[in-house]
């Protein structure tokens, strides 16, 4: 077993959707466990901020997941940077449309598709091939227990996270040979940003949504990033092609 704290020394971890909540938490899981981080987001001036305050091991780029000539910039600017590649973790969301099949706009469905699954596509299509010329790796995509069980008009969301944990699975079986892990992380309701959207505060976010987790609470970001630094360490050596659910039980009932 490695020392938890310290098993990622001189990994190389590039985090899409950095910027923000979960992200966020990763990025400074990785951090403090000892690894280098790029932090990749649309919003750079928040990625930037926040590899400012992970220190000289971070560095930020802007990233657009679903423009290709972004997508393998990303990548290049990580190689550039720090020589390697050991992990990806694709993070980047859109916000979820409240529609049905019949209601939902297509430009809805396409924005969400592209970012949550094409997104993921794009990043793994160039980081793959730096993972395994560095020696091996893991990437992780970020899902939603949303991926395994259906909730009420988030039908763009729940096929986006669904496709994610089959495309994690799919590239599990191409890239075993290239030494390249690959997993997703589905968690359940997260105290980020994204809840504030629907409540006013994460109490209230928590009193609403709790009860549906067998906890009776929603996460905290650490808490997502705790499980995403065990896959894309060398604790989850022998992890490969799994959904991991940190889900406090919703997908269970």
């Amino acid at each position: 077993m490695t020392d938890a704290m310290n098993r990622m020394k001189g990994s190389v971890i590039l985090i899409a959707g950095a910027a923000s909540g979960i992200g966020a938490a990763i990025a400074r899981r990785c951090a403090a466990e000892g690894a280098s981080v790029v932090c990749a987001d649309y919003d750079l001036e928040a990625a930037t901020k926040l590899a400012e305050a992970l220190g000289p091991a971070a560095a930020a780029c802007q990233c657009d997941v679903t423009n290709i000539e972004s997508a393998e910039a990303a990548v290049a600017f990580a190689r550039q940077k720090f020589g390697r590649l050991d992990g990806l973790v694709h993070n980047a969301a859109a916000p979820s449309t409240n529609a049905t099949v019949v209601d939902l706009d297509e430009g809805a469905w396409r924005h969400e598709i592209d970012i949550d699954l094409t997104g993921a596509f794009l990043m793994s299509k160039f980081a793959v091939p730096l993972i395994a010329a560095s020696g091996g790796g893991s990437i992780v995509f970020i899902g939603s227990q949303f991926g395994r069980v259906a909730t009420t008009k988030a039908v763009a969301y729940c096929a986006a996270k669904a496709g994610l944990i089959h495309l994690a699975k799919a590239m599990a079986v191409d890239h075993a040979p290239d030494k390249v892990r690959v997993n997703s992380l589905s968690p359940g309701a997260v105290a980020t940003t994204r809840l504030l959207r629907r409540f006013a505060d994460f109490e209230a976010a928590n009193a609403g949504l709790g009860p549906s987790h067998l906890l009776g609470r929603i996460a905290d970001p650490d808490e997502i990033a705790a499980a995403a630094a065990f896959l894309l360490s060398s604790d989850a050596s022998f992890v490969t092609g799994s959904d991991m659910l940190v889900d406090g039980g919703y997908a269970t009932r």
